[in-house]
């Protein structure tokens, strides 16, 4: 008989995963629903108990309850398997279950759209050989990923505010060279962002046209801008009217290739230094999307 995982991590959105996944746990039960569920306290420990469940082969679905970190964990081990995957946002961003269409603060509705309808399969991107659902990315956000990474004494997402402080101040454009299925060219840039997912760092806009179901990726270019203008243009990433900035470039593209000094991050974790090959992996995962 197939058996159900919940893998919830209790330290999502600050640790608003504990108490969403009680009340998960509380709705599977209602449905009658056996499961078994994953809650560790560690990236690490997680993994280990999901190779140990999915070693059994007897996994018909994940209830992954937690935030993009954890859907980027996940995903490394579901993609282009016949598992299904239903996320219960708890993290601070959530941006995968924005690219299904589905509601951030109702498991219930979520649950009864995942088990109502047939799963369908999305792609993924993939690069440095790991799977990304939404936002591979280098570049100025890069940098203050790593920044932030380095900032000890601030939690939650203001770490990541004090960080761009830290780095706007003293970044400096680089020029990238792009290999766009098959295409070669350079250019200098602030930014990239190969979207498979339109959105990052909860609700950022980025590619807004990005769709998890066409076969591409949508590359968001922004070039050199001052200091000054790069501050008037960030905030119009949340709605994804950045795009009609003059130093703004979207191409699409099924592959490409990025060469400079820099470091790539997927899903807001770490990849490694560029040059990096990202392809889109065409209807790699089993969830449940609803069309805009």
């Amino acid at each position: 008989m197939k058996r159900t995982l919940l893998v919830i991590n209790p330290a999502s959105g600050g640790g608003k995963g504990k108490k969403i996944g009680a009340a998960t746990a509380e709705l599977l039960h209602k449905r009658n629903l056996k499961f078994h569920q994953i809650l560790e306290n560690s990236a690490a420990s997680t993994n280990h108990s999901l190779n140990t469940e999915l070693s059994k082969g007897d996994i018909e679905r994940i209830v992954l309850v937690g935030g993009d970190g954890s859907v980027h964990l996940i995903i490394q081990k579901l993609a282009l398997t016949e598992i299904q995957l239903i996320v219960i946002p708890a993290g601070t961003g959530n941006d995968f279950v924005r690219a299904q269409n589905l509601p951030l603060n109702n498991p219930a509705e979520i649950l009864n759209h995942s088990f109502s309808k047939p799963a369908e399969a999305i792609d993924l991107g993939f690069a440095g050989g790991e799977y990304f659902a939404d936002i591979l990315s280098t570049g100025f956000d890069s940098v203050v990923n790593e920044r932030a990474n380095r900032i000890k004494f601030i939690r939650g997402p203001m770490k990541y505010n004090v960080a761009i402080a830290l780095e706007l101040p003293i970044f400096k454009p680089k020029i990238y060279r792009f290999t766009v299925d098959g295409e070669p060219f350079e250019s200098k840039a602030m930014l990239i962002a190969v979207a498979n997912g339109s959105s990052y760092g909860g609700g950022m806009q980025v590619c807004p046209s990005a769709s998890i179901t066409d076969g591409l990726f949508d590359v968001m270019i922004l070039a050199p801008v001052s200091k000054i203008e790069f501050l008037k243009v960030f905030p119009k990433v949340f709605s994804g009217k950045h795009i009609t900035h003059p130093a703004v470039t979207i191409r699409r593209c099924r592959e490409i290739t990025i060469e400079a000094d820099a470091i790539a991050y997927g899903d807001g974790e770490r990849v490694g230094p560029l040059p990096i090959t990202a392809k889109v992996v065409p209807k790699a995962l089993l969830t449940w999307h609803r069309n805009p």
